[in-house]
């Protein structure tokens, strides 16, 4: 697993499916045993990783979108959760 870090590129997992679940008012990752329910901020974050965006790009988005700065921290952590329970990888 390439470590995780400002250029890396993650993408969700090919296992998940991420989508806009309107019985729930939020993302959701679904998978063949159930359903993640996500909040407002994974679902924004997961939206964006393609495989193509690095983290730096993805938190530049974010930032520009919610006309805010210093999320690197927060989405830096929540990425490194998502490739611990395999959400998300890291594309080489």
């Amino acid at each position: 697993m390439s470590p995780l870090d400002a250029a890396s590129r993650p993408a969700v997992e090919r296992r998940f499916r991420l989508q806009w679940e309107p019985a729930q008012s939020a993302h959701v990752l679904l998978y063949p045993e159930g359903m993640v329910k996500l909040n407002t901020s994974a679902g924004e974050i997961l939206k964006r990783c393609d495989g193509r965006a690095s983290v730096a790009e993805i938190t530049a988005d974010l930032e520009k979108s919610f006309e805010t700065t210093g999320l690197g921290g927060e989405v830096m952590a929540f990425l490194a959760m998502a490739v611990e329970k395999h959400w998300v990888v890291i594309q080489p």
